[in-house]
């Protein structure tokens, strides 16, 4: 028997009445962009993950980017990211102007290999990007170490374990963001894109947030630039 990849379907019929009912009401709200039904998937997803701010974006690849322009990170910084991994993990950091550092995955569990992950470091390396697969965390406890060790900022790609804990924690205690993504395939699939952006950290936070709508607040006063991410 063939077994489909992804069948869509056979997530969605079962709750189509239901999706029908919310996909009418906010037609009929006609408010379709940063409206109430996001700030309500933020605050439960927050609630879920255990973390003070949850930032809904367009898709998972712009809540790489958000992160990575939030932090600033730019020309001459070298961040750390896992060689398996999909390709807006590394795509997202050269277009900051950071390079990407490739490191190796570990043959177990296919995550990033922390300790070809130390072999990698220079004076130019300021972050490190741990990629959770399949469901399955990274280990954090690893990367928390290292990247105290080197003053490195912690960016987590979930975009394949929002949810995922590992020794009974989600978000890492000591990471500065951690990105997720509804595209249909995802663990928590959306219809179309759509992504979120996590932080324990309230100015990241409110920069972030800033940064999402072209780094404009109030509207049409614009202190940074940022992009088109809601």
């Amino acid at each position: 028997m063939a077994v489909p990849l992804l069948d869509v379907n056979a997530q969605n019929l079962p709750l189509e009445a239901e999706l029908t009912a919310a996909f009418t009401r906010v037609l009929r709200d006609g408010r379709f962009i940063m409206g109430p039904d996001v700030a309500e998937l933020e605050a439960e997803v927050a609630a879920m993950l255990g973390v003070p701010h949850a930032i809904g974006v367009s898709s998972g690849t712009d809540a790489l980017l958000l992160a990575f322009m939030a932090l600033g990170l730019g020309p001459g910084d070298e961040v750390l990211c896992p060689t398996f991994t999909f390709f807006a993990t590394a795509g997202t950091l050269a277009r900051t102007g950071a390079t990407p550092v490739f490191v190796d995955a570990c043959p177990v569990c296919f995550n990033l290999d922390i300790e070809d992950a130390r072999r990698k470091i220079t004076p130019k390396t300021r972050a490190i990007v741990p990629v959770h697969l399949f469901g399955q965390m990274a280990d954090l406890d690893a990367v928390n170490a290292l990247a105290e060790e080197h003053g490195l900022r912690i960016i987590e790609d979930g975009a394949q374990s929002i949810g995922a804990r590992r020794h009974g924690a989600g978000f890492g205690a000591k990471s500065d963001f951690a990105t997720y993504s509804f595209f249909p395939s995802k663990n928590l699939g959306g219809f179309g894109d759509g992504g979120m952006v996590v932080t324990g950290d309230d100015e990241l936070a409110e920069k972030a947030r800033i940064m999402r709508v072209h780094g404009g607040k109030p509207k049409y006063y614009h202190h940074v630039v940022g992009g088109n991410f809601r």
